[in-house]
């Protein structure tokens, strides 16, 4: 065992340990940013190794989560704007997708998709209906995949969902403005029944949501990671909940 591995080690168990005084976020949103940038500064010879280490890496973060008593997790995979890659690269991308969401399913997390599934190939949204059918009962840590995800168009989507559920009650548009609140369009999110997130990671250096949660992230906390999705690491994630855990969190008052 070299140095770096007992150190590395100790700073694990020192950050576990400040841990003890600090709340746990109940939902964690991440953006798992920084595949093919890390396949590249690796020397690897295709992209396709990158997003592949990168779906390795969810289980890793799920065992953590597991471990701290995290409730959801909101992983996202693939954006609508994600959907215009080359087709060279979106394909591979998406049979590994659909692996990952397969082996979520295997594992008995309990799946919940997120995103425009219509957009998406038959066989994508085929994978993510079925694993949501076999695992909603389960108990445990939910895990939301966004795939095809975009968060303006979730709450479009929401607001779609909403109309056609008021028109088929009867309700006229007038009835509906006069007492359209804020939960109605939260009922009819992809998170629906769900806590907002509490915290939202993003890897790679990037400093912006990109659209992620428009809606949900309105109190959350964010945490920006300069290591490429593929080499985050445990204290990585343990840093970002003590961040979490050391800020005040005073929502307006």
């Amino acid at each position: 065992m070299g140095l770096r591995d007992p150190l590395y080690w100790l700073y694990e168990r020192r950050l576990e340990r400040s841990l003890g005084s600090f709340e746990i976020p109940r939902h964690v949103g991440v953006v798992l940013d920084g595949n093919r940038r890390w396949a590249r500064i690796s020397g690897l010879d295709s992209v396709q190794a990158g997003h592949q280490a990168g779906a390795e890496k969810i289980f890793e973060l799920l065992g953590w989560c597991d471990e701290v008593g995290v409730q959801v997790v909101t992983l996202w995979l693939l954006s609508t704007d994600n959907l215009t890659r080359p087709r060279e690269e979106l394909e591979p991308l998406l049979g590994i997708i659909e692996d990952t969401v397969s082996r979520l399913r295997r594992e008995g997390w309990n799946v919940n998709p997120m995103g425009a599934l219509d957009l998406l190939p038959d066989s994508t949204a085929r994978v993510m209906k079925e694993a949501h059918a076999a695992t909603s009962g389960n108990s445990g840590l939910i895990v939301n995949v966004a795939v095809g995800y975009g968060g303006r168009r979730e709450i479009a989507d929401a607001v779609r969902s909403l109309l056609v559920a008021e028109a088929a009650r009867g309700t006229s548009l007038e009835e509906l403005a006069e007492r359209l609140d804020l939960e109605h369009i939260a009922e009819h999110l992809y998170t629906r029944g769900q806590p907002d997130p509490d915290l939202l990671i993003r890897t790679s250096g990037e400093q912006r949501l990109s659209g992620f949660m428009l809606w949900q992230s309105a109190q959350a906390e964010f945490y920006f990671c300069e290591v490429f999705w593929p080499a985050f690491r445990k204290v990585d994630f343990l840093r970002a909940l003590r961040a979490y855990g050391a800020r005040n969190r005073r929502f307006g008052t």
